[in-house]
């Protein structure tokens, strides 16, 4: 799971940040970077890595979903929507909506979003590192 912010200002309650740390994130974010972070207490069990006390911390550069977030006035949870079987995200709301209409409460029509996930970096140890390269540069980390 992805905790999903407006911006950084909610970070301390939810992961535990070294200055350099946020001054990191602070450079790339909103962005399409999805950040392991070490958790907080505050953050439920049903959302950390089973072993670590991880959990995945993202802003989006996405306007519809940023504008959810500041009606809502708190970070969301987030998981990539890949059904049993594929191979790809569902990413076409006409598509989600034929399969999983009737199993959720609301489907909001952004238009194609592509199938290339954000990239993720593990910031929990010293040295930055890679879990998945996406639409995120990956130059800066290495």
């Amino acid at each position: 799971m992805t905790l999903v912010c407006r911006d950084l200002s909610e970070i301390s309650i939810y992961a535990k940040v070294s200055n350099p740390i946020f001054r990191l994130l602070k450079a790339f974010t909103p962005g399409a970077y999805t950040f392991i972070l070490q958790a907080t207490r505050e953050v439920p069990k049903k959302m950390l890595h089973p072993s670590r006390r991880t959990l995945g911390l993202r802003v989006p550069d996405n306007q519809i979903a940023l504008s959810l977030l500041e009606c809502l006035e708190e970070p969301i949870m987030s998981t990539t929507l890949i059904l049993p079987e594929a191979n790809f995200p569902l990413c076409e709301p006409e598509a989600i909506r034929d399969i999983l209409g009737s199993q959720v409460d609301l489907i909001i029509d952004g238009g194609h979003c592509g199938h290339e996930p954000t990239t993720v970096v593990d910031l929990t140890d010293e040295l930055p590192k890679i879990l998945r390269h996406g639409k995120g540069d990956i130059t800066p980390f290495e």
